[in-house]
């Protein structure tokens, strides 16, 4: 599991420094909708590894936040609990 650390050492990282070949294609991410959503947070944050910087296909995505913005644990409960309810 990932820790508060090892997270805000991903959010200063840029893409430029990060090796691709270590990313994960997003589009193979399988997310369990029957598990409660910190459960799926926590599944979703094992299988991205490291969900500042991924793969969509051959593109490098890289994700940042506002500073004064909600975090990344709200935004993803709120995308885990909106995607239960489609």
């Amino acid at each position: 599991m990932l820790t508060v650390k090892q997270l805000d050492e991903m959010s200063q990282s840029g893409i430029e420094k990060i090796d691709k070949t270590g990313l994960v294609d997003i589009r193979g991410i399988k997310i369990d909708t029957n598990l409660p959503p910190e459960q799926r947070m926590i599944n979703y944050l094992e299988q991205v590894k490291n969900p500042y910087c991924f793969l969509c296909g051959d593109s490098a995505v890289r994700v940042r936040f506002e500073p004064a913005g909600d975090e990344l644990k709200s935004k993803l409960k709120d995308f885990f609990i909106s995607s239960k309810k489609v």
